[in-house]
Order: structure tokens, then C-alpha cells, then sequence
């Protein structure tokens, strides 16, 4: 179970909280967050700027919302991905997969997450900018937690030939996420080809006992 509560807010049917968001990933993940502007946000939806505070108190609430939202996906995906894994490397190679499910969409978010992580870093001058940056810490913190547990279990029953499950953990979390500060839709590579390929990476990383065969 999750160390925050992520449970999806109650909104109504006429509510426009999803679309926003949808909205604002695509002008962030395209445009970038700077150059975006609220207003901007606000005509792509159909409402009047300060209808857009009754959803969100700023652009960064929307966006650490955003982020929140990927990381919190980012939790689920591992754990469905390797829970029915028969062992550590099987259930390494599931995580590394589930990583690089995504519609073009989901990859925007997953960009825009890599972009402003350090956001997380400091204390947010508003209440609700700041609740959603613990929220995300929390979240950071469980995801760091979750992958040091498979490296770990890897170690434990030699199927992985590391000393430091926690470094090594990093540095698989550092080699996963980094692909979506450059992949583009349709770009030289495809989500199948990339997984492929940091599957074995991953593996060859822990200096595992198994190292996924490409297709």
C-alpha cells in the first residue's frame, strides 16, 4: 500500500479538473513549463482565468499535481508489474517494461516529471503547493524503496552480483527515467526498442546471473 493517500479526488461531472490537467501536460510536455502560459491554459479549456483557481491556486500547483499524479502511476506500474514475477530477474525485467508503457501523453507527463524534479528540492512559499510537493517526496521515496527491495532480493538469492542494493537501485532508476528527457514519438527509436534495450542494460547493471536475449 502507498505511504501517502493517493486516492482520485471526487469532482463532479462538470467538472473541468481532468481536462486542465490533460491540457496543461500537453503545453508543458510540447512547449515547456516557463514559456507556458496560464492564461493560455485557460483558453485551451474554455474558461476564464480565474475559473482556473478554483481548480488549481497557480501554474506550479498545476504542475506539481502533474508530477505527483506520474509518480503515484509510476508506484502502481511496479507493483503490477512484478508482483506475478517468478523471480528477481524476471521481476527486474518487468519493472524495466512497465516503465515504457505509455501513450504519447504519458510520456509527455513522464518528461515533464524529469524536467523540474528539482522542484521537489524546496519548501514551497503556499499550503497546497507545499502538500503537493511532500506528496511527491513521499512518493520518490517509496519508488526508491520499492526497487532497493528487488535489487536486494536479487543479492540475497544471487541473481545479482552487487554489494549496495540502495546505489545500485539508483543508478536503475537514473538509467529508466533518463529516456524521457530525450525519447520522442515517432522519433529514431520505438518504446518497444528502448525497452529492449534497458531491460539488458538493467540487468547487465545488478551484473545479473540473467541477461534478457533481444528479440
Amino acid at each position: 500500500m502507498s505511504t501517502v493517500d493517493n486516492a482520485p479526488r471526487t469532482e463532479s461531472p462538470r467538472s473541468k479538473r481532468a481536462v486542465i490537467i490533460a491540457t496543461a501536460i500537453d503545453r508543458f510536455g510540447e512547449e515547456g513549463f516557463e514559456h507556458t502560459k496560464w492564461a493560455t491554459i485557460a483558453d485551451d479549456v474554455g474558461i476564464g482565468q480565474t475559473a482556473l483557481y478554483h481548480y488549481f491556486e497557480s501554474k506550479v500547483h498545476c504542475l506539481l499535481t502533474i508530477m505527483r499524479l506520474e509518480l503515484s502511476n509510476s508506484v502502481e506500474r511496479f507493483k503490477a508489474a512484478t508482483s506475478a514475477a517468478d523471480d528477481p530477474a524476471a521481476a527486474l525485467t518487468a519493472a524495466v517494461a512497465s516503465a515504457y508503457e505509455a501513450s504519447p501523453r504519458d510520456a509527455l507527463q513522464r518528461r515533464i516529471l524529469q524536467n523540474h524534479m528539482d522542484l521537489l528540492a524546496t519548501k514551497r512559499p503556499s499550503k497546497k503547493e507545499e502538500e503537493e510537493r511532500l506528496l511527491c517526496r513521499s512518493l520518490v521515496q517509496e519508488i526508491e524503496h520499492n526497487w532497493t527491495g528487488l535489487v536486494q532480493k536479487g543479492i540475497d538469492d544471487g541473481t545479482f552480483r552487487v554489494d549496495d542494493a540502495l546505489l545500485s537501485a539508483r543508478m536503475l532508476l537514473a538509467l529508466v527515467v533518463g529516456v524521457w528527457r530525450w525519447y520522442r514519438p515517432g522519433g529514431e527509436m520505438t518504446l518497444e526498442q528502448i525497452t529492449e534495450v534497458m531491460a539488458e542494460a538493467a540487468a547487465r547493471l545488478v551484473d545479473s546471473a540473467e541477461v534478457p536475449a533481444r528479440a
